[in-house]
Parts: C-alpha cells; structure tokens; sequence
C-alpha cells in the first residue's frame, strides 16, 4: 500500500458523509492510471484557508469543500475563538446550494462541543443577514456558507469575526494554524446543543433595511431575479415595507436552485446570465431591471437603452449610489478598491468627504475609518454599513429604486443622472480583461513576465508609470497585482483572481466633456469603448488572454 492509498483510506475513516466515502473509494478501488491521478491531485495538500475563508468544488479528500473540512475548519475556527474570548460566540448562516445546510449544522455541532455558544439562522438566507446578525446578535465571530456567484459545483466557507467584516491577516493565519493542528474528526466532540434561531433575525434585517431609503417618490416598474438564489423572499419583503410595488419577478429563476439551470454562471456580470431579466422587462415595460447573485450580497443593473437594453457596470451603480448619498449629505468615508474607477474620489472631493482606496474585497474597504459608503466594480455596494460591514446587494438595490423613482418623477432616468455627472467630472469608463486558466502557474507565469518586463504603451497610450503592488505603498498593504498608470489619466490594474482561476484585468479611461450637445456624452462612450478595447487587445497579447 502506498503513502497515498493510506491517506485516502484514513480520510475515508474519518468522513461521516457516506457520499464522499464512496466516491474515494470507488477512485481507489479503480486502479487505473486516470483514477490515481484524480487522487494524487485530490490529496496534495488542503484547500487554502485565506481571506477569503474556503472555496472549492465539492468532492472527496482535503482539496474539496466535504464534511470533513467544514468540520475541520469549524475546529480551528473554535479554537482560536476560545482563545481570544473569555465567553465566545457564532452566528452561522447559509444559502441553498448543495451541502450548505449540512455543512452549517456540522458547524454549528463542533464549535458547541468545543464550547462556542452557537447559534444557526432557520433556513437558507442571504450572506447580508448572517453579516447584520453578528452585530445584532453581538456574537465573537459569523460563518457564512456559500459559494455566492461560483459555479454549482462549488461551495465555500466566509468566516467574519464580531466586528461584522470578514477576516484579514493576521487572524487568517492564526485561524489556519489552528485548522492544521486539528486532529481527525470522527474524534471530535459534538454537541446539538445550539440554538435554532426564528425568524425574528431576518425580520430585523428587514426592518432595518426598509428604513434605508428616505421619503420619496416610488411610482417604479421593476423586473428582478434572485439568480436562482435565495433573495427573492427577503427583497419581496424590504420592497414591499419601503413602499414600492411588487417587483417582477423572472419565474424561471426565483426559486432557489443549486444547480442554476437557466445560467451557465449564476454572475450577473457572466453573458447571457441577464437573458431572462432583460426579456421580462421589455415584457412588462420596467424603468430598471434589478438583480441580485446567488446570496443576494451583490447587485447588478440594467437600464433602457435605445431599443432595448443595457447592464450598467459596476463602477457606474457605484458612482450613482455614491452621487445620491452625497447630495443627501451623508458624511464620512467614501471608499473603493484600486480596481475600481477613480470618479469616486472626484465626487467625494467635491462634497468635502474624505476618500480612501483599499484593496480589492469587502474585507477592506469595510475597514475604512468612518465608513458611509464603500463598494468595489464588481458589483459590490455598501450602502448602509450601519446594517451591514459587508457588501449587501439587497440594501443597494432598494437604494437604486429610490433613485430611479425620483429620476422618474423628473422625468429622468439613470443614464441621464450619469451624463451629468460625465459632464461635470469626465467621462470614467471602465472595462475587465478576465483571462479563466486550468494551470495556476499560467497566471505567475504571466504576472512574472509583466514585472520583468512590462510594457511601454497600451492601446496607443505611454505607459508613464508602473506600480508594483506586491511592494505595498500608498497605505495599502502588499498584494499580487501591478497598477499601469498611462497617460490622459487612463490605467490598468492586473492581478489574479481571489476567488477564481483567472488573470484578471481592470481598464479605465478619462475623456473630458468639452461640448454641450445632447448626444455629446453618447458619442464619448462610443469613443471611450474603442480606447478600451485597444488596450485591452494589446494587454491580451501579452498576458495570454
């Protein structure tokens, strides 16, 4: 017997899932040269236990998200709680994808008999909920299982610890450690000794996000769709409290389904995942289409356009749910990520408000000093961090029907509300180069060319600067990425995906608005996406894309 059969056969006598026992023994049993490879691949080394918690397919062995890595990471995390709290405590919630209720019962088991008081919210519910429920619970630590917009293959792990954000080094690695020293985990004490929470969290979420948007218009014709997810029932319920007609729902996609039938990708941002929306709300003659991903943390946004429609981006909702806050004169912090576009500085500087960038995730911009509002281009907004220290895709979309209705009342629309602001600071448009690989060492590969060599223009532009975040500077800690500054104030940031096998690529142009016709700011756009996609062709070459 070899080193690895004896590891495959000792997982298998710890795994309380019979599923996954099955599955590595029917590999062993195999034999066969493929079956070996699938095992080695399986058995070398362990998810990664990061920032960004656990995510990984489901499968058999310690590089899949299983019963016994949940239960292993639910240890570890128990332990150091412990560690850090003469009295601790966990909230856990989760969504609807495959082993998510499963994964967060054995949670909820181990750290009760390891001693964490623990409690598991009723049902499958949005990622912002447990995120609230930390600080109205006032519990030491939140665990979140999810994947969020991954594909259904996948399941993952958010731990958050009491000050409502997810975790950042150092506690990641002090959380690892304890992970590695945990032994195996049929020896384990359980206990069901948690509390099953009601309904009461979620109707304080409701409430809490209801109250978000101020008086107002709200004559609105809206189309919306949960992704197949599960957010549909709680943005039925902060829509209905904040007074604005039942939205339309896409049928097909409202109900939770973990294996996203309708969507190759259950992302907002994939193509084609927003087929179904837009068709419904051509149908139903929507002003706005509104979408959340799987567990409802992000929101995305269409508008008209000409005759039919378009997605706004990211950095465009971001500007436009920054430009409101604003002109309400809500003050603190406005912050956003190096990937994302520079007009949120301009627009704070114009209000007098302090501006900060982080690093990409919700897990820094939610550390801002005096946050009043943070998001990130992909599709992350936080609009009330007083409800929630995280991105909340469901906060934000009752935040963009307000300002759609008041548009409306104008005889306004979105789109127009982004002109002005074009006209008044520039055109900022933003577009992604995402290059999905199957070898990480593609994408070191292609960061190791960029910093040997980088290069001298992109797109017809000079490149005038390069950073190199791994060094760190301006406040930022060090990070994989590199900041190509180009002339005209245009830039690139490039740097590997945290949740994904990709290379990832943010681009941004700046175009002053020096002439005063109506269709001025329209022609720009078409201007700005050439620029763009030069860039982005001459980047793609480069980095393998």
């Amino acid at each position: 017997m070899t080193d690895l059969d004896g590891q495959v056969r000792a997982w298998i006598g710890q795994d309380p899932d019979p599923v996954t026992r099955d599955e590595l023994q029917r590999l062993l049993d195999d034999g066969s040269p493929e079956a070996r490879a699938e095992l080695a691949e399986r058995f070398d080394g362990t998810l990664t236990f990061g920032t960004a918690g656990l995510r990984g397919p489901l499968r058999g062995g310690p590089q899949g998200m299983n019963r016994v890595v949940v239960a292993r990471a639910a240890a570890g995390l128990a332990a150091h709680l412990l560690a850090e709290d003469a009295a601790p405590s966990l909230v856990i919630g989760y969504d609807a994808r495959h082993g998510s209720e499963r994964f967060a019962r054995d949670t909820a088991e181990v750290v009760a008999g390891l001693g964490v008081r623990a409690h598991l919210l009723p049902r499958p519910l949005p990622t912002p909920v447990l995120a609230f429920a930390i600080g109205h619970l006032g519990t030491s630590a939140g665990v979140m299982v999810t994947a969020s917009h991954n594909p259904p293959r996948d399941n993952g792990y958010k731990v958050y610890l009491g000050d409502g954000i997810q975790i950042v080094p150092p506690a990641d690695a002090a959380i690892a450690g304890r992970i590695d020293a945990v032994g195996p985990v049929d020896a384990l004490v359980r206990s069901e000794d948690y509390v099953l929470l009601d309904d009461a969290v979620e109707q304080a979420y409701v409430d809490a996000v209801a109250a978000v948007p101020d008086d107002g218009p709200r004559e609105l014709v809206v189309a919306y769709t949960p992704m197949h997810g599960v957010g549909a029932d709680v943005v039925d319920a902060v829509v209905a409290r904040a007074g604005f007609a039942p939205l339309h729902v896409v049928a097909e996609q409202r109900e939770p389904d973990p294996d996203f039938p309708t969507v190759a990708f259950p992302n907002p941002e994939e193509p084609g995942a927003m087929d179904l929306a837009l068709a419904l709300a051509a149908e139903v003659g929507a002003d706005v289409v509104v979408a959340n991903d799987p567990d409802a943390d992000r929101c995305a946004v269409g508008v008209p356009a000409g005759q039919g429609w378009r997605m706004l981006t990211g950095d465009e909702t971001g500007v436009l749910l920054a430009d409101l806050l604003l002109r309400r004169g809500v003050e603190g912090t406005y912050a956003c990520s190096i990937v994302s576009s520079s007009l949120l500085g301009r627009l704070a500087a114009a209000h007098g408000q302090r501006f900060e960038q982080t690093l990409t995730g919700f897990k820094w911009i939610a550390r801002a000093e005096g946050l009043a509002f943070g998001y990130e281009e992909a599709l992350g907004y936080a609009v009330a961090p007083s409800v929630a220290r995280d991105k909340d895709g469901i906060s934000a979309a009752v935040r963009v029907l307000q300002l759609a209705a008041e548009l409306r009342a104008e005889g306004r629309s979105l789109t127009d509300r982004l002109d002005d602001l074009a006209r008044e600071h520039g055109l900022h448009a933003t577009s992604q180069l995402s290059v999905r690989v199957e070898d990480l060492s593609l994408i070191t590969d292609a960061m190791a060319r960029l910093r040997a060599d980088p290069p001298v223009a992109l797109g017809g532009l000079d490149v005038v600067g390069v950073d190199d975040l791994a060094h760190g500077g301006d406040g930022l800690p060090p990070t994989d990425g590199l900041r190509i500054r180009l002339a005209e104030d245009a830039r690139v940031v490039v740097r590997p995906s945290g949740t994904e096998p990709k290379l990832k690529a943010y681009l941004e142009v700046v175009l002053p608005v020096t002439d005063d016709a109506p269709d001025a700011v329209d022609a720009l756009r078409i201007s700005a996406a050439g620029r763009l996609d030069a860039i982005r062709g001459d980047l793609a070459l480069l980095v393998g894309g």
